[in-house]
C-alpha cells in the first residue's frame, strides 16, 4: 500500500488527518509532517526518510515553500514518490478512498489532482435563486 505522507506548515497535517478519520476512519500509513519556525529542510527531509516505506505520495500545502522543496529533494532520489501540492480535505479524501483498492502512486496522483480542482467551488457560480410562484388556495385560485 502507498505511504501518504501530509507535510505541511505548522499544525495543518495532523489536523487533516484527524478531520479525514472522521470520515474515513483511521488509516494506516498516513503520515502527517509538521513544519515549525524553529525547523529547517533537512528537519524536514529526516521527517520523510523516517516516514516513507516503499511507494510514497507526499500531498503537500503549497507549491515553493519549505515543505514542498525538502519533498522535491526526497522524490527526486526515489523513483516510487511524487508529490502533490494544495493539499485539502476533499482531496485527502479522495486519495484515501482511491487507496483502499491496488492504487499505485501514479494513480494517486490523478486521483488527487482532480480532487483538488474539483474540490474548488464558488457559491455565486452555482447557487440559483428560487423563482417565486403565484400563491394559490386551497381551490386553485389565485390568492
Amino acid at each position: 500500500m502507498v505511504t501518504v505522507i501530509i507535510a505541511a506548515h505548522g499544525h495543518l497535517a495532523p489536523a487533516l488527518i484527524d478531520s479525514a478519520a472522521m470520515i474515513m476512519g483511521e488509516q494506516d500509513g498516513v503520515v502527517p509532517v509538521t513544519f515549525d519556525p524553529s525547523e529547517g529542510p533537512d528537519d524536514l527531509l529526516a521527517k520523510y526518510e523516517a516516514a516513507a516505506e516503499g511507494e510514497t505520495l507526499l500531498l503537500v500545502d503549497f507549491f515553493g515553500g519549505s515543505p514542498y522543496n525538502a519533498a522535491a529533494r526526497f522524490a527526486a532520489a526515489r523513483e516510487d514518490t511524487d508529490i502533490v501540492t494544495g493539499v485539502s480535505l476533499a482531496m485527502l479524501i479522495e486519495v484515501l478512498g482511491k487507496r483502499r483498492g491496488s492504487a499505485d502512486v501514479a494513480k494517486l496522483v490523478a486521483t488527487a489532482k482532480k480532487a483538488g480542482a474539483a474540490g474548488v467551488r464558488v457559491f455565486s457560480e452555482v447557487y440559483t435563486k428560487p423563482t417565486a410562484t403565484v400563491a394559490e388556495d386551497d381551490e386553485g385560485d389565485e390568492l
